[in-house]
């Protein structure tokens, strides 16, 4: 039964668009045909938000159809009539952004304040970008390049593109999957995650509402194993982009194989934040703690270890533990409010786990443990700093994907740079010095998909995101995102009008 939630008008202003059901299939709202429901819950309060039928395999069948039927249609529009759909998206979206920001921050527990400053004008910055990209499509320039021949490069759409977004960062995701994609001319099938569909659906809501035509943007919302599976594996999906954990990844990969698709994958992380020993105290430790509790850690670039030239590891551990103990938790809507509650219940013991583990082999400096009190209901669990474990531990190799920071020392420039690159990922990493050599020296040998410098986290639509090793291959945002988006097609005419060319000797006949 499609039931609404107990979630009040001001927290949830869109609830009322969710009535017709929780899938987007050809322009509309539907319910799922499984036969199962799943329910949106607020983290801070544990409390139902929203419980839906989830989809099927018919309904995944249903949206890659829809899919299927639009893409002659906007694959044909010109890059200008697809730009010109864009903007007007754009405009919907910034006009709708107090509703998408608040329907963030009641699925994810994100504090308001980083749905409104982070999620949401940085997705609205997004669709501003692939609106004038789309016009620039570009490829090598035509040319001689056989001395026979004009050769020049056409840079088509792929078809339809089945994609499955995270719950971290729902709304951000979806515009990551989606507008690249359709810029380039091609159609979508999404699967955003079952904990997390809402922003999604208002994302195609909008869409819809700017022009962009029917089954262009369809959303599908079910399970990993029944609709997600279903989806990468269907044979009229041509491509598929996942986000999420290495080893679902991995999974998503053997299924996309059986099929010979296109694949673009995002997985997970474990940033090293560098800090060289004429570094900035002040700044590194703000940085570290602004990098490692964003959205409570659960983001695949956050700083989660720090390694710490000696002469400064005894002060930066001190201060980094100070300022974490003045981050205020609280209810994600409270203007006050700092940090919000991880994803679920079952996320927040999964953090504790790999904690209280670690006070086996490693000094738990301030937190590592869950707020008693009217916080106790909800998934939190107070910032964290831990000194002095292993290398080889789990809480340093492994991804804890919560509001968790290790800080290790090192001696050497050389060893810093060689224990930032010892775990298997590569998404994200940061050096902090004053030395331009040196930090430039860190942006060459640590082998991440983006390395700041004298900061961590900051993104930009003109810039590409995506990893090395573990972390998967492929980019989101930026022109470099049409590099997934599109297929390569040379084009080559012959300039000489002879209809026996010198090259046929090689196959037929003499001279």
């Amino acid at each position: 039964m499609h039931n609404p939630g107990n979630a009040t008008p001001d927290r949830f202003p869109a609830a009322e668009r969710f009535e017709e059901g929780a899938q987007f299939i050809a322009g509309r709202l539907t319910r799922g045909t499984s036969g199962r429901t799943h329910a949106v819950v607020d983290p801070a309060s544990g409390e139902e938000v929203l419980r839906y039928e989830l989809a099927g395999t018919a309904d995944v069948d249903r949206a890659v159809a829809a899919a299927r039927e639009a893409f002659p249609g906007w694959a044909g529009a010109t890059p200008g009539e697809r730009s010109d759909a864009l903007h007007r998206f754009a405009a919907v979206l910034a006009d709708r952004a107090e509703d998408f920001a608040r329907a963030e921050s009641l699925q994810c527990g994100k504090p308001l304040k980083l749905s409104r400053e982070f999620d949401v004008p940085g997705t609205i910055d997004n669709t501003a970008f692939f609106a004038g990209a789309a016009r620039h499509l570009q490829g090598q320039s035509a040319g001689e390049y056989s001395g026979d021949h004009t050769s020049y490069i056409r840079r088509e759409p792929i078809s339809v593109v089945g994609s499955i977004a995270p719950w971290n960062y729902p709304l951000q995701m979806a515009a990551w999957k989606v507008l690249p994609a359709i810029a380039a001319g091609n159609t979508i099938v999404l699967k955003p995650a079952e904990l997390t569909p809402l922003t999604s659906l208002l994302f195609a809501r909008a869409a819809t509402d700017a022009g962009i035509p029917d089954g262009v943007i369809n959303i599908v919302t079910g399970t990993g194993r029944e609709a997600g599976e279903h989806l990468v594996g269907h044979p009229d999906v041509a491509m598929t982009s996942f986000t999420g954990s290495t080893a679902v990844g991995k999974r998503v990969a053997e299924i996309a194989t059986a099929t010979v698709k296109r694949l673009h994958l995002e997985l997970g992380g474990k940033a090293p934040f560098v800090v060289f020993d004429d570094a900035d105290l002040e700044a590194a430790a703000h940085g570290a703690v602004a990098g490692s509790l964003i959205n409570t850690g659960q983001d695949c670039t956050a700083a989660t270890r720090a390694y710490v030239q000696r002469p400064l590891y005894e002060a930066f551990v001190e201060r980094t533990a100070a300022l974490m103990e003045s981050v205020r938790l609280g209810d994600p809507f409270a203007p006050g409010t700092d940090l919000g509650p991880l994803i679920s219940h079952v996320q927040r013991d999964r953090v504790a786990g790999f904690v209280d583990r670690a006070r086996a082999y490693a000094r738990v400096v301030t937190g590592g443990e869950a707020p008693g009190g009217e916080l106790a209901k909800g998934a939190y669990y107070r910032p964290t700093l831990i000194a002095d474990a292993a290398q080889d531990s789990e809480v340093v190799q492994s991804e804890i994907f919560g509001p968790v920071l290790v800080v290790l020392p090192f001696d050497t420039d050389d060893e810093g740079i060689a224990l930032a690159n010892d775990t298997p990922y590569g998404l994200a990493a940061s050096a902090w010095s004053r030395d331009v050599y040196r930090a430039n020296r860190a942006t060459r040998e640590i082998k991440a998909g983006c390395v700041w410098v004298n900061d961590h986290i900051p993104i930009i639509s003109e810039m590409p995101h995506g990893g090395h090793k573990s972390s998967g291959y492929g980019k989101d945002m930026s022109a470099y995102s049409f590099e997934e988006y599109t297929q390569i097609k040379h084009v080559m005419f012959d300039n000489t009008a002879v209809a026996a060319k010198d090259w046929h000797r090689t196959v037929f006949g003499d001279r």
